[in-house]
Order: C-alpha cells, then sequence, then structure tokens
C-alpha cells in the first residue's frame, strides 16, 4: 500500500474543512496494530467534529470517526496476528488520534478489542460506539441491582442510535422498555424494536414538585437537561438513571430528595475512556445474550466516505434514525 483514501479534517489558516485526502500510513497517529477497515459508523459527534459545529477534535490534521472495525494487516503486538478481526470504539479516536473513516487505521494495542464471536464486522459497527454506550448502561445499572422484576426501564431519545439500541437490548435482556420521543411518526419503528409503550415527549408533565408519583424503575437517558431532572422524580426506590447523553443540554436542575429518599441512582456513562476489561465484558454481553434482535432494521441508512457530509447535514438537522453505517472496505 502507497497511500489510500481517507476523510479528514483540518483547521488551519486555510481554514476548518474536511475531505477525502490521499495518505500514507506514515501520517497515521502512531500505535501498534494497523488495520485495513471494514466499516464505521456515524455518530452525533462525528456530525460535529465533520462540519465542526462543535469542538472535538483537540488536534489538526486527523481523520474522522469515533469508532471502526476491519482485519489486522499489521502488528507489532503478539496479541493481534494478521487476519484478525478486530474493533475499536471511543479510545480518543477522531479526538486526539486518527478514526475510522479511513481505509486504513492504526491502533494502539491496548485500545484494540477482538471481534467476539457471535458479531460480522458489520454487525459490530451497526453496534459501534452507540450499541456500545447502550449496553455499558444496562451493565453499570445492572451492577448496581438493577433487575427486570423491578418493572419498566425507559428510553429517552429513543429513535436515535443509543435510544434504539437501549429498547432491543433491554428487551433482550427480559426488561419492559418504555420509549420516549418528540418522534411521534416512528412510534411503529419502536414497537418493532421491542418497546411495550411509547409516549411522545410533546405530551409530558412531570409536575413541580420534588418528588411525584414513581413510573419506572429505570431509565436510559441520552437527552439531559429537564428531561434528566424530570425523571429524577418519577423513578421506583432504589431505581437507576444511566445518564449517557445531553442532545437537550447539559445542565440539571434537580433536588436531592430523589437520592436521599428513594435512593435513586444517577449513573455516569463514560463510553469513551472505558477501560479494557469492561469493554471485553461489555462486547462478550452484545455478542451473546444481548445480542439486538434487530440490527438491519435499526441501520436505516448505509453510506460511503464521499457521502459523509449528506449524512452529517441530515443527522445535525435532526432527521436521522437508527444507526447510520459506512462501508470502507
Amino acid at each position: 500500500m502507497d497511500t489510500f483514501r481517507a476523510f479528514r479534517i483540518r483547521n488551519d489558516a486555510k481554514g476548518y474543512r474536511a475531505g477525502i485526502e490521499h495518505i500514507a500510513v506514515d501520517d497515521l497517529s502512531p500505535g501498534e496494530v494497523v488495520i485495513k477497515v471494514a466499516h464505521s459508523s456515524v455518530n452525533y459527534k462525528d456530525a460535529l467534529a465533520g462540519t465542526g459545529k462543535g469542538k472535538i477534535l483537540r488536534q489538526f490534521p486527523l481523520n474522522g470517526g469515533i469508532d471502526v472495525a476491519g482485519y489486522v494487516v499489521a502488528s507489532t503486538d503478539a496479541r493481534y496476528r494478521e487476519g484478525d478481526a478486530v474493533l475499536c470504539t471511543g479510545c480518543g479516536l477522531s479526538e486526539n488520534r486518527d478514526g475510522g473513516y479511513a481505509e486504513y487505521a492504526r491502533l494502539e494495542a491496548e485500545w484494540v478489542i477482538p471481534l467476539p464471536p457471535g458479531l460480522t464486522l458489520r454487525e459490530s459497527m451497526i453496534l459501534g460506539t452507540a450499541g456500545f454506550t447502550a449496553a455499558l448502561s444496562l451493565y453499570r445499572m445492572e451492577q448496581n441491582d438493577q433487575r427486570p422484576d423491578m418493572g419498566p426501564v425507559v428510553v429517552t431519545g429513543a429513535t436515535g442510535g443509543v435510544g434504539s439500541l437501549a429498547i432491543d437490548i433491554l428487551t433482550r435482556a427480559g426488561y419492559e422498555a418504555h420509549a420516549i420521543t418528540g418522534k411521534v411518526e416512528h412510534f411503529d419503528y419502536l414497537i418493532e424494536l421491542g418497546a411495550r409503550q411509547c409516549i411522545a415527549r410533546q405530551e409530558l408533565f412531570w409536575g413541580q414538585r420534588p418528588l411525584e408519583t414513581s413510573r419506572w424503575a429505570g431509565a436510559i437517558d441520552n437527552v439531559g437537561s429537564e428531561m434528566l431532572a424530570g425523571l429524577t422524580r418519577v423513578i421506583h426506590p432504589y431505581g437507576n438513571i444511566a445518564s449517557c447523553g445531553l442532545a437537550g443540554g447539559h445542565d440539571l436542575a434537580t433536588t436531592v430528595m430523589p437520592f436521599i429518599i428513594r435512593g435513586v441512582s444517577l449513573l455516569g456513562i463514560a463510553s469513551a475512556g472505558t477501560a479494557r476489561p469492561i469493554r471485553e465484558k461489555v462486547w462478550e454481553r452484545l455478542a451473546t445474550d444481548w445480542k439486538p434482535a434487530h440490527l438491519d432494521r435499526i441501520c436505516t441508512r448505509e453510506t460511503t466516505l464521499d457521502e459523509l457530509h449528506d449524512v452529517f447535514g441530515t443527522m445535525l438537522e435532526g432527521g436521522s434514525l437508527g444507526r447510520t453505517l459506512v462501508n470502507v472496505g
């Protein structure tokens, strides 16, 4: 391989821009493992980085794409051999090191995860960062004693990538999943994924008291702000809220009463830098008893490196549904 195609993001005297360039392996961030990329995916963070509408990259230039899956072509780490199928999510990709939007990627061996039996490379990137985040949310909740017999778990921002996969994963894990979304036209989609109840965000009324009548045993929240504050007041005693997104804002105005009277736990989900042993456990669960039953339905769009700008625009306008797979190799 001499040079290869990469979706590269720059910010210099010529301004902020992103597009296809031809680069060499020596241009990539350092690492012990070189892979031939098969797939990546599009996340909201990718759209912000690719358009410059969010401060995601900490250095320039970098290849976009916060997750990647492919085959090892070279490795100086004995754990990986040529031909091994591997994946990586988060871990600084498209923040401080080159990401998955390129025909080749070079990764630090510590962040590389062998593809778990039960998943194809394509499936691993339909899941991608979004699926890992949803599964990590449930993993943390169950570490804190969340159980299906405690009652239903509600998912906010349910039609997005994390939300869609959370509905499917919860259902597969034996939970009754409820969905909150502002896109009422997609209720049928959520019911198909396993949602037992769909609630229009526009019709929610939490009440104004510090504690309201409890409605759910737990929640996976992608929204933050007023939505998260409202959830704290309606979770059953000793239920868990996994906070994994801030589509509605980063502020949080609530009281301590749900925590000290009902024993509600607010769990922060930091999927990008999760320690390797936990990442391996979560991916193993995603490949076995938590593997979503509707991955092909959740993958609502497939695209290429050349079409990324169009996909970013749709996502930032709020028009995306489910997951977008990027076919690279």
